[in-house]
């Protein structure tokens, strides 16, 4: 794995990647500057032995996570993860029916040395799929840089949207079609741009997609059903809205109340991903696999607060709904190194070993990336690197793109439309 500053500078590459879907490129600091998201000319190169090793390890972290949903639910551990009652007995029923469920993202500390080390589970909501699937890939194309991404993508969605879709027809006897939701309050388009994606992707798969807000849908008081503002029913709903706000909307309840009748609205993800969404997760796999001579290697020590071993001095405090790195906090040799505002944390926190993210210094300073690894329908399917200048990632942080065997660029190819 290494860091390389390419050079090569595509010609009107911002209005390239907004074309393909990157509208959200530019991020407002807090002094007023304007600077990029997309890193333009640097990437990370790999070997396909790194590749390979990082594909096995997400393989393997999905499977574990299968294994600590088994873990909660069979000791009613819901509690312990803060999860409201009401959402307790859905969470029971989908994660034994096993409903539709698309995609995840693992992040992970990697530098070419050892082991990948889990830093969290995005199992709900997670974004950076257009840079991941589309704008990196077409960079690739374009430039010649690598002989290969590690990129499935598109493929897999498709065929994840296929799958699921196809078992929920032949459930329910209905051909469904399908919802795509954003929150209105997301107003950088990034939510809107994955939704896009995302629909591009049922289409494609064979099915009907519908751009929703999710500002926008009804329920109905008579039937105790959703629909959208053109009176349809929702059969299968993506929601980029996380369950935990979800369930405390005030039609939260009657959300999980349809869900479990006959002929209710499917939801993707299903609400047993709060089961994983939560870095309550975190603790939960350290207990399970810490001292597995394998499997431990791929998971960093990790306690819920009020659990964690009184000699720690060198710690990650994470809240268990947190996002965009808000209200972390890095303590090193009992010292506060970094810390993040924000408005989680009431929930309570989890403490993980504090091991700093790789540094690929260049002329402009440093670089710690955060491998994204994706999953889909269970399966590992590509990579997003974000790289931050500090040792904690927020929504300040770079997206840069990555190759695999990087050789003297080839003659340049256009990208797909």
């Amino acid at each position: 794995m290494r860091r390389i500053e390419s050079g090569v500078v595509r010609p009107g590459w911002e209005a390239e990647i907004e074309a393909q879907g990157l509208v959200y490129n530019r991020t407002h600091l807090p002094g007023g500057e304007v600077r990029s998201y997309w890193r333009e000319g640097p990437f990370y190169d790999f070997s396909m032995a790194e590749v390979q090793r990082l594909e096995g390890a997400v393989a393997q972290l999905f499977e574990m996570c299968v294994a600590a949903g088994d873990h909660i639910v069979d000791n009613d551990l819901f509690d312990q993860l803060r999860i409201p009652p009401m959402a307790r007995p859905q969470i029971r029923r989908t994660w034994e029916a096993e409903p539709p469920s698309i995609y995840g993202r693992f992040d992970l500390r990697y530098d070419g040395e050892g082991p990948p080390k889990l830093l969290e589970f995005n199992a709900d909501t997670p974004t950076g799929l257009v840079e991941s699937a589309v704008t990196q890939w077409n960079w690739h194309l374009f430039t010649g840089q690598g002989t290969d991404q590690w990129n499935a993508l598109h493929d897999k969605l498709v065929a994840a949207w296929q799958r699921n879709l196809l078992k929920w027809q032949r459930r329910t006897g209905v051909r469904p079609r399908v919802h795509l939701a954003w929150t209105s309050e997301e107003t950088s388009g990034e939510d809107r741009m994955t939704v896009a994606y995302l629909m591009d992707t049922v289409v494609q798969a064979g099915y009907e997609a519908i751009e929703l807000v999710v500002e926008d849908i009804v329920l109905d008081d008579g039937d105790g059903r959703f629909y959208d503002p053109q009176g349809r029913h929702l059969d299968v709903v993506f929601k980029l809205y996380p369950w935990e706000w979800l369930i405390e909307d005030e039609f939260g309840p009657a959300v999980l109340a349809d869900a479990a009748r006959p002929g209710g609205t499917t939801w993707v993800e299903p609400v047993y991903k709060m089961l994983w969404s939560t870095k309550a997760l975190l603790p939960v796999l350290w207990q399970l696999f810490g001292s597995d001579p394998v499997l431990g290697e791929f998971l960093l020590p990790a306690y819920f607060a009020e659990d964690a071993p009184t000699s720690w001095r060198s710690y990650v405090r994470k809240p268990l709904w947190g996002r965009e790195g808000a209200n972390v906090a890095i303590v090193a040799d009992g010292e506060v190194l970094a810390e993040l505002p924000g408005r989680y944390g009431v929930e309570g926190y989890v403490l993980q070993e504090f091991a700093p993210l790789p540094d690929f210094p260049g002329v402009d300073g440093s670089h710690h990336p955060v491998l994204g690894a994706w999953v889909i329908d269970g399966e590992p399917a590509g990579l997003g690197i974000r790289e931050s200048d500090g040792l904690i990632t927020d929504n300040l942080s770079y997206f840069v793109p990555h190759t695999i065997d990087h050789s003297p660029p080839r003659a340049a190819r256009r990208p797909r439309a």
